[in-house]
């Protein structure tokens, strides 16, 4: 069975007008300026042998609408703009190597575009070339990954502590800037190591707050639950007149006591009457044991 649908150029093919024909063995389309074959994916014209699709539009072309019809043995794709570039690449694989469809005049296929191709044929463009960059790139995104992954782990596992301090430091100056002109909450915020809490609770609390009446901001009164402990220091300092730092040896020793002093360091810098005071724990001790003595 044969059937020549041929030079109408306002016509849009439908799989379903292949439908009633499935039995069809040479089909001819020619000069219809189709621009695409993918309404052969659904013909389901099993039994084609022959098709012929010159003089069309036919730019890039899908290897695979091929490959879909398993009865074909001839192919001819004459006098169509061809595009010679990596779009083409698994098509002209194809029309070199398949065995099994004879593609008619395809040693004399020619380029319409683009410029630098133009004129030239199809068959002689260097496809391979397509698949090395695309290797060479699918490599290099792969060893960017790679490497982007070992850095990622690198820095979470050797700096995580110093980027998130540094970021905590630029909530505070954040911090401190939104509370320009607010009034502060507590007299004086306290710096200790949980060490000296007992002398903190038993001898400092006193004195201030109950003898001299002061407001004090203390980790374990104060801080508010479920809070990073990082906010909860910032918002303390910020929040205090000035910060009092209970230094020991266990205080010298601590991480989070070097950050909290730290940050201290930095609201006493960056705020107008921002203070510090230090207490020394050991001196404190040594004179207490004099007096005992």
């Amino acid at each position: 069975m044969v059937l020549k649908i041929r030079k109408n150029n306002d016509w849009r093919p439908n799989p379903a007008i292949f439908q009633p024909v499935t039995a069809l063995e040479t089909l001819d389309l020619s000069k219809n300026h189709l621009k695409s074959l993918d309404f052969l994916f659904e013909a389901n014209l099993t039994q084609l042998q022959k098709l012929i699709l010159q003089n069309n539009d036919l730019s890039v072309m899908n290897e695979k609408v091929f490959e879909a019809l398993p009865s074909l043995q001839y192919l001819d794709l004459s006098l169509n703009p061809f595009v010679c570039n990596c779009s083409n690449a698994g098509f002209i694989h194809w029309v070199v190597f398949n065995r099994r469809v004879y593609v008619e005049g395809a040693f004399q296929y020619k380029c319409a575009s683009p410029q630098a191709h133009l004129g030239a044929f199809l068959l002689d463009f260097n496809y391979r070339w397509c698949w090395e960059s695309t290797g060479f790139f699918c490599f290099v995104s792969s060893s960017a990954l790679v490497l982007l992954v070992i850095l990622c782990s690198f820095i979470y596992h050797f700096l995580r502590v110093q980027l998130l301090y540094s970021f905590y430091l630029l909530r505070a100056f954040l911090y401190h800037r939104k509370r320009q002109g607010c009034a502060e909450i507590y007299d004086a915020f306290v710096s200790y190591n949980v060490h000296d809490e007992e002398w903190v609770y038993r001898e400092l609390v006193p004195e201030l707050e109950e003898r001299q009446g002061w407001k004090l901001c203390l980790h374990h009164r104060d801080f508010q639950p479920g809070k990073a402990i990082l906010e909860n220091i910032i918002s303390a300092i910020y929040s205090s007149r000035k910060t009092l730092c209970v230094i020991s040896h266990q205080y010298l020793h601590s991480e989070w006591c070097s950050r909290e002093i730290q940050m201290a360091r930095v609201h006493e810098s960056a705020a107008v009457g921002g203070d510090q005071d230090l207490i020394m724990m050991e001196k404190l001790r040594e004179r207490k044991e004099k007096d005992e003595v």
